[in-house]
């Protein structure tokens, strides 16, 4: 620590009799020692810190510091206790006890079988669920064995899937999955659809991969204007580079709409959402795209994101955007920070609901807790909300999400092919650039949100972090 005090004293002379952790030196490290790194982190950065009576009394100067810390067995109780309001306001602070796999996993590289999928319920209030294909990634196990996107499957190794067994099952290096049919019952209302069990399998094994968020990129003609499509899958500062090509390709083509699609991304990079909205437009350089706002203790910390002019850039007035409820942060990022700017037509359902940003935070002797100096005795990391994200204007996106201008929902019994022209998403995007910005929402459709997907799977999926 930097500062020594008679409470670290007496920290230090009371971890004969804490519990120890497994340690990566064979220098052993007690649960007292993490703990003291935990509350530390949280006072000096949580953005609600002064929504947590702990937090606010700034328990690290009072006699029992040391009692205090050690009345929790675990890192991770005393991390949740000091959680403001985990089931509304804070749904995305996280503690990891192993950073090394989350600092992979923001370069783009995890261990998947390719296939992206969501869960939903047979019906309202049943703990039944069952899958649907969103997506294969490409060289993979799904791709082996002929999954495609709206495949569906109902059971694991034999097992039906429910709410509270699929992570489980799911999560296994290898796995056989039992394969269902989507059936319409030969009418047009979804009020009689069920899904139906086959006696089909296929085998999927798990291994490292590193994902291309830039996943789609192609040029559609639309009455005789150029539409570029781009499926974008997480800002993943890793691959800024593609994302600029996709958009040396949209310029040299004279691209004259785009359509954004951000329906399966969860968010990621605050840099690559600058990034990309400097792309999409080109002719705000150097103005405000975003700011950051901390807490009280941190406001010398409060950042302001501008208009890149070293992007390839499309100069557009209007952008397309494709979501759905698991559209999240820095997606939400870029949609808020445009709107001050240009006509954002956002296109699908309301997304998640996510304007804070969180920066990896480690157990370090720099006062704000970076990387260099981490002590090698632990792999605990915390990947607190430390930011409000809100645009030029300071409106930030509700919990509830931002509200679509065309109402459209994905309809499990006919997803289409991503990138073809009359998938039905891209459809309604394509309809409202031909037909003079008017396209009727499909209605018929009763939106059901998902109850988890494969990105739940991955720690800390849904975040917006700052590098």
């Amino acid at each position: 620590m930097k500062n020594i005090s008679k409470f670290t004293l007496l920290l230090i002379a009371s971890l004969f009799f804490t519990s120890c952790f497994e340690d990566r030196d064979d220098n052993p490290i007690t649960s007292t020692q993490i703990n003291d790194f935990v509350y530390r982190a949280m006072h000096s950065f949580y953005v609600y810190r002064d929504h947590v009576p702990d937090l606010v009394e700034n328990k690290a100067l009072g006699a029992d510091y040391t009692g205090y810390l050690n009345s929790f067995d675990q890192p991770e109780a005393l991390f949740e206790s000091l959680i403001h309001d985990r089931q509304n306001t804070d749904r995305f602070s996280w503690i990891t006890n192993d950073y090394i796999a989350l600092e992979q996993q923001f370069a783009g590289v995890s261990t998947t079988n390719g296939m992206e999928f969501g869960l939903r319920r047979y019906a309202d209030n049943s703990d039944d669920i069952y899958g649907y294909v969103r997506y294969i990634l490409p060289n993979t196990s799904a791709e082996n064995v002929d999954l495609e996107r709206g495949d569906l499957f109902y059971a694991v190794n034999g097992t039906p899937l429910t709410v509270s067994n699929w992570r489980s099952l799911l999560r296994q290096d290898s796995y056989t999955l039992n394969l269902a049919t989507y059936n319409d019952n030969g009418t047009t209302t979804p009020d009689d659809d069920s899904v139906d069990a086959t006696t089909e399998t296929v085998m999927l094994t798990q291994a490292a991969y590193t994902k291309n968020p830039v996943f789609i990129t192609d040029i559609l003609n639309v009455e005789n204007d150029k539409v570029g499509y781009l499926m974008y899958n997480g800002f993943t500062a890793n691959f800024n580079d593609q994302l600029n090509d996709a958009f040396a390709t949209f310029q040299s083509n004279g691209v004259q709409h785009l359509v954004l699609d951000l329906r399966y991304n969860q968010g990621g990079s605050v840099n690559s959402a600058s990034l990309l909205g400097s792309m999409v437009t080109g002719q705000f350089g150097n103005q405000v795209f975003s700011k950051l706002i901390y807490n009280d203790l941190q406001q010398a910390n409060n950042a302001v994101y501008t208009f890149s002019t070293d992007v390839n850039s499309l100069n557009l007035g209007t952008v397309y955007v494709l979501t759905t409820s698991v559209t999240a942060s820095a997606s939400e990022m870029v949609i808020n920070s445009l709107k001050p700017y240009i006509n954002v037509i956002q296109i699908g359902t309301n997304t998640t609901g996510k304007s804070q940003a969180s920066r990896l935070m480690y157990d370090s002797d720099s006062p704000n807790f970076e990387r260099q100096g981490v002590n090698p005795s632990h792999t605990y990391a915390l990947l607190p909300l430390i930011a409000i994200s809100v645009n030029k204007n300071n409106d930030k996106v509700l919990p509830t999400g931002l509200v679509p201008d065309v109402p459209f929902v994905e309809n499990i019994g006919n997803l289409g092919v991503l990138g073809n022209e009359n998938e039905p998403l891209l459809a309604a995007a394509l309809m409202h650039i031909s037909d003079n910005n008017k396209v009727q929402p499909n209605a018929t459709n009763t939106f059901i949100k998902d109850v988890g997907d494969s990105n739940d799977l991955l720690p800390m999926s849904k975040e917006m972090y700052i590098e």
